[in-house]
């Protein structure tokens, strides 16, 4: 396997090999790991995400999953690195992290098998789906806001090729506590089926980017937390809470809010057994 890692040197990004506790340009310049500035390991035209994939997500909320897999997509600007800072916006409280693991693809990609899947694969990296929930109400399905705000999906540190995704344990924790565990074989799809999936209809590019599901464990974060999203092979992706600085408009738009979708999804499905009650708002009744 190798790594391989794109950062920001003299103002330009640049892609570099990781030999042990350095990376290596082309032309052969060494720069620390811990004096890098990291910028994500790839530039996507697009970003996708499953929906539901770990059996102890499903589990938490207590439903089935379909089928078959849904997706949804997470523009380009929500794009960070390792190392970068994510941002809770003003009169937000429900930001959420998902510790994930990211298919990042090699060749372009269309109508291909599942068996053909791995030779338009380039690598894997970690992310962490951030998920704004405050905005849970809003744009149905398609979850713009909640998980497409700016900052919203760190990739990193580095892409990895040639590994194997099979029975890997991911772990998410918050200021050195272990706050989420998972491991790859609770996965109902894998990553060829993905790939290969959303290229029956969906040209995807070099470059391009498949979120591959998160398991159970996902809670708010709060400014100044560390978060760190761990995988075997993969290394540790780690990113700061910060305070936005523009305040979310009030005259127009939806507006953050505390309903029960918002709280059943950000605190968990079994938040009404723990202890933690909110006014059930008028007219809804709590998701399937």
């Amino acid at each position: 396997m190798a790594e391989y890692r794109r950062i920001l040197l003299d103002g330009e990004p640049v892609s570099t090999l990781r030999d042990g506790d350095e990376l290596v340009t082309d032309d052969g310049e060494r720069i620390s790991i811990g004096e890098a500035r990291h910028l994500a390991p790839t530039e996507p035209s697009k970003i996708i995400a499953v929906h539901l994939n770990y059996g102890s997500r499903v589990d938490e909320f207590m439903t089935k999953l379909p089928p078959a897999p849904t997706y949804f997509h997470k523009p380009t600007t929500a794009l960070n690195s390792h190392m970068g800072d994510v941002i809770r916006p003003q009169r937000c409280k429900y930001l959420n992290f998902e510790g994930e693991i990211a298919i990042v693809i090699g060749e372009t990609a269309f109508n291909i098998s599942r068996d053909d899947a791995p030779h338009h694969i380039a690598g894997y990296s970690i992310a962490n789906d951030y998920g704004l929930h405050d905005f849970r109400d809003t744009d149905a399905g398609s979850m713009l806001r909640v998980k497409g705000s700016d900052t919203l999906c760190p990739i990193g540190p580095g892409l990895v090729d040639d590994w194997d995704f099979h029975d890997k344990d991911i772990q998410t924790t918050v200021n050195g506590e272990r706050a989420q565990t998972g491991n790859t074989s609770e996965m109902a799809w894998d990553m060829h089926y993905l790939v290969a999936d959303i290229a029956r209809t969906i040209t995807l590019l070099p470059g391009d980017v498949i979120l591959s599901g998160t398991p159970a464990g996902s809670r708010p974060v709060e400014p100044g937390d560390v978060v760190t999203v761990e995988v075997g092979g993969l290394g540790a992706l780690t990113n700061t809470i910060v305070h936005g600085e523009i305040e979310v408009r009030p005259e127009i738009g939806a507006q953050p809010s505390d309903s029960e979708e918002v709280l059943s999804t950000a605190l968990g499905g079994d938040w009404e057994f723990r202890g933690i009650r909110a006014p059930r708002p008028a007219n809804t009744t709590k998701p399937e």
